[in-house]
């Protein structure tokens, strides 16, 4: 009877790069009884699936810590899903769950238990406000695995200084036996030779121990297998002194590039401590101090003043302004009140805060970026792919064209053999494919964090490959273009001070949750009125509402219920006319039977918006509105915006406008809330979810904009072509330097000590140029 799979996860240390991950990959695949490995260099994690055989166990461990890793088995709830990727199933990479239920009319409105204010939703469009809920898809988080290095062959600290990792010791002890070899070496000549050779062997050994068992288990042509051989070849030729110090520089290179390649994910790892450990809990009435991860959600803690907060939640009471800077980037603090999001990492500013906790700390807003982040780190682009193929026949071509420079001169034309297999050993040494194999995934690991840092996440390397390539643009309205509710936009007194008509208006819709109701409300606080209270408040069913409201009746309805009740002159039919075709709702307010005044209310383009189309027109980018509102509020907005506008639009009609500009030679990204439009989302090149907060859907998008400014992602498309940018110099460097070594060493004028600089010279270069990019997301989004 066969057994039933199982699947056990280890943290690797010591695991800094692809080259590693593809070693440990082939060795433990190669076991009996293994049936699929999946190997996370970002999170420094192994995940084996293998037939249930317990003695599995020792050989897995026997097998990985022969390659110079250390293993540890992690426990059974560190659940370490395999990393999402673009190519998934359906080959979209998008989530093509149930979102086709939300009724994309035109006018998605959402559902009110009490009859609005009376304000006539037949006859008025609402500006085309889309108030359909929008639920957030929760996915599960991983534990973050703190793997300090984004390349290298065992050579980046995991955790503390360097120079108390196993390489940071190793490369003191070989630099020691170095310089002793050195003074020994001049008090007797005689025995140099002999001295230089047990100072190289203390570098090497490990070395060649690493380089043998990597060959053993099917990765012949490793860097430790060619540093190996060009070392004892030195010895052979007698150039012990350039041997012991070859091995000496390869240390150093190798620890420089682990140290220098940590910072990026340090980046986007030092997120997590924003969270702090601990949160003062309210529980019957008392405050006690628990661990922040203990919180559960539905539990009540209080937020001091200076503090930061423990959880992500919704204001139960109290008001302040927080700085999210630390999480989304955004620099204004932001005013919370009750019923306000609030973030785990943000400091709370003014004044007490009491929190209801909606989310628990494996699946914060910290944590869920993270995952995404490391996830995407893992996700390669096509370029990496290309370069991954690449080195898989270069090393090897290399080697070959060692042993030809080393042989065929002395053979066919009567060279020194001592000459030429030195050159042919420091060709094996210039042969390294480290910096090419690093060159573009140090660029786009830096550029994820940078990018992640200031609210820009995009999954993985072809998201951020692709995103340079885009030459339209297609947004939705409500809530992307626009803040996704209306706001009083005019108050026109007809008879009464426009002051009084929002007075009397705001008196009637208190405690209407309504949009349009609260957008008079939140003028109504905006323009410090004091509301007084109405009595006898009615709601008429589709006509309006009325009540008395000092001592005299008042009526607030659209202009076709107010014309039923009093007549309206030609003046004031034209302005409401001319405001309705500004896209704007209308309702009059009558006093005492007479009327007193207009107020119209519009869904107003977000602050950002003009300038962000005009970033993407900058860069001879088309962009294009898709909604599913009225012809009339859609071009008003887009002539206030100056942008393409297709109106009155289902979402197979986006879809099929998408496929539509794909046909015309586009690349086409499509940006909306990650919810409501998973069919157009699906069939654009990319898919960018807009949120204003960070629970926005990324699950369905390929990349997200958290802080929801449309200036964001013409900084996403620029921070996507200087990556791709700094890809191309990281390859000219890697191979430049080669090629530069590889003429020179040939001719004679370079050997072995610049060929080894010429190895981790250009991965410390490339790794180094890569980090670059950490600052590239701030220049492109101030």
């Amino acid at each position: 009877m066969a057994r039933a799979s199982e699947q056990m996860r280890y943290r690797v240390d010591g695991m800094d790069c692809a080259s590693c991950a593809s070693k440990i990959d082939t060795a433990v695949r190669r076991l009996k009884g293994v049936e699929d490995v999946s190997v996370s260099v970002t999170r420094g994690t192994m995940t084996v699936r293998f037939d249930g055989d317990t003695a599995l166990a020792p050989a897995i461990e026997k097998r990985v810590t022969g390659l110079g890793y250390k293993l540890s088995l992690m426990p059974a709830n560190s659940s370490v899903p395999v990393a999402a990727n673009k190519d998934d199933a359906c080959g979209c990479g998008h989530d093509h769950s149930d979102h086709a239920g939300h009724d994309h009319s035109g006018h998605d409105h959402e559902h009110h238990d009490h009859d609005h204010a009376g304000h006539d939703h037949s006859d008025h469009d609402h500006s085309g406000h889309d108030h359909a809920s929008h639920g957030t898809a929760k996915s599960a988080v991983v534990a973050n695995a703190n793997v300090e290095g984004l390349h290298g062959h065992d050579h980046g600290p995991s955790s503390g200084p360097w120079w108390k990792s196993g390489k940071g010791k190793l490369t003191i002890a070989a630099g020691l036996a170095l310089a002793v070899a050195y003074g020994i070496g001049k008090l007797v000549p005689g025995y140099e030779t002999w001295i230089f050779t047990v100072a190289m062997l203390v570098g090497l050994v490990p070395i060649a121990r690493r380089a043998i068992a990597a060959a053993f288990v099917g990765t012949p042509f490793s860097i430790e297998m060619l540093m190996t051989i060009a070392a004892i070849g030195a010895v052979i030729i007698g150039a012990t002194e350039e041997a012991a110090a070859v091995v000496f520089l390869f240390l150093i290179g190798e620890l420089l590039e682990g140290v220098a390649a940590g910072k990026a994910r340090a980046s986007i790892q030092s997120l997590t401590a924003l969270v702090p450990k601990t949160a003062l809990l309210e529980r019957e009435g008392k405050i006690s101090e628990v661990q922040a991860e203990t919180l559960a959600v539905g539990a009540i803690i209080m937020v001091r003043p200076g503090d930061r907060i423990p959880a992500d939640g919704i204001v139960v009471s109290g008001e302040s302004a927080v700085d999210e800077a630390p999480v989304t980037g955004e620099s204004v603090p932001v005013r919370k009140e009750p019923d306000s999001k609030v973030y785990a990492g943000t400091v709370n500013s003014d004044a007490v805060l009491r929190v209801r906790v909606t989310a628990a700390a494996a699946d914060n807003t910290i944590a869920r970026v993270v995952r995404l982040v490391e996830e995407a780190q893992e996700s390669k682009a096509p370029t990496e792919r290309f370069i991954d193929r690449f080195s898989k026949y270069y090393t090897p071509g290399v080697v070959v064209f060692a042993a030809l420079v080393a042989v065929i001169p002395p053979l066919a034309m009567g060279g020194a053999w001592d000459e030429w297999i030195y050159k042919g050993l420091a060709i094996l040494l210039i042969g390294c494919p480290c910096a090419l194999v690093i060159s573009t995934p140090a660029a786009i690991a830096a550029s994820l964090s940078s990018g992640a840092r200031r609210g820009l996440l995009m999954k993985g390397g072809t998201v951020l490959e692709n995103l340079g390539k885009m030459t339209a643009v297609a947004f939705d309205k409500t809530g992307t273009l626009t803040e996704g509710k209306p706001k009083v936009t005019d108050i026109d007194g007809f008879g009464m001070p426009a002051g009084e008509v929002l007075r009397l208006a705001a008196a009637l819709e208190t405690g209407s949750s309504h949009p349009l109701a609260k957008a008079i409300l939140g003028r109504a606080e905006a323009d410090g009125i004091s509301v007084p209270q109405a009595s006898g408040a009615k709601a008429l069913g589709g006509k309006g509402v009325s009540g008395i409201v000092d001592g005299t009746e008042i009526f607030l309805g659209s202009p076709q219920a107010v014309a039923e009740r009093v007549p309206l002159s030609a003046d004031q039919s034209r302005r409401i006319a001319a405001l309705n075709d500004e896209g704007k709702t209308v309702s009059l307010l009558l006093a005492g039977g007479k009327l007193a005044g207009a107020l119209a209310m519009r869904d107003e383009p977000r602050p950002d918006t003009r300038a962000g189309l005009q970033a993407l027109a900058d860069r001879g980018i088309r962009t294009v509105m898709l909604t599913g509102d009225n012809a009339r509020t859609a071009a008003a907005i887009g002539k206030q915006l100056g942008i393409e506008v297709r109106a009155e639009l289902l979402p197979e009609d986006k879809q099929r406008i998408v496929g539509e500009l794909k046909r015309e030679g586009y690349a086409v990204a499509k940006v909306g809330d990650g919810i409501n439009d998973a069919p157009a989302l699906a069939a654009a090149d990319v898919g960018i979810a807009m949120g204003g907060g960070t629970d926005v859907a990324l699950e369905t998008a390929d990349a997200a904009v958290l802080h929801g400014r449309v200036g964001d992602i013409a900084g996403m498309i620029a921070l996507s072509k200087r990556t791709m940018s700094n890809i191309g110099q990281n390859i000219t460097i890697a191979l430049g330097l080669k090629a530069v070594f590889l003429v020179t060493t040939v001719i004679g004028v370079t050997g072995l000590w610049p060929a080894i600089l010429a190895d981790t010279g250009a991965t410390v270069l490339v790794t180094i140029n890569a980090l670059r990019l950490l600052g590239a997301a701030k220049q492109v989004t101030a």
